[in-house]
């Protein structure tokens, strides 16, 4: 379980594919040795993944994940390449801060980003959900977008299909990898599990 509040900024350093599995070997200049251990979960960009191997490197750590086909093709993570910069959030732990709002770590579908646009220091990005995801996100609630929890802005449609928009403060945009989000890209979204279980009971209710 995580809160969507990057803990760090990592680095892709290497992929490898093998007997059907994409290991990668993950660096963070943040996190400690002690931190880390073997069979830890730690999202990446919104996508939770188990610790395999690690060590120290300097005076931070790096260690390996493995992604199966199925993750590769519903997520960004088939599209990394060694030296990309992705968010990272250590699972919680009992007694920890829950400053965003609980977040799985499982990828719901990959979203598209319509636009990017300036708002002073700040910016609003909009996005397009991919199928029916839009049902789940509703304006003030709550939305993980690569891993980073945001409060949506605002949501409609139009004849492009359902969008929302976030509002990114100048500090989110410095300390995770949100600031470099352009049109086109794509992100990886969890919507918000209150709103995915008050639809499923409102499906049964109209039954």
């Amino acid at each position: 379980m995580f809160t969507g509040l990057v803990s760090d900024v990592g680095r892709i350093r290497a992929i490898t594919d093998r007997s059907g599995l994409r290991r990668m070997r993950v660096e963070s200049s943040r996190f400690q040795l002690a931190q880390i251990s073997l069979g830890a979960s730690i999202q990446h960009s919104g996508v939770c993944l188990t610790v395999v191997a690690f060590g120290a490197e300097g005076e931070g750590v790096w260690w390996e994940v493995e992604a199966v086909p199925e993750t590769l093709s519903r997520t960004t993570l088939g599209g990394w390449k060694e030296g990309d910069r992705v968010n990272l959030e250590l699972s919680l732990r009992m007694g920890d801060e829950l400053g965003g709002h609980l977040v799985y770590g499982h990828v719901d579908g990959l979203g598209a980003v319509c636009s990017v646009t300036p708002d002073g220091e700040s910016r609003r990005i909009r996005i397009s959900p991919p199928g029916d995801l839009g049902r789940y996100v509703a304006e003030k609630g709550s939305v993980c977008v690569d891993g980073v929890s945001l409060t949506v802005s605002g949501a409609g449609r139009d004849a492009g299909g359902d969008w929302f928009e976030v509002a990114v403060i100048p500090h989110t945009l410095e300390v995770t990898t949100l600031g470099r989000l352009r049109a086109d890209d794509r992100v990886n979204l969890e919507v918000d599990m209150l709103a995915r279980y008050v639809a499923r009971i409102l499906e049964w209710r109209g039954r």
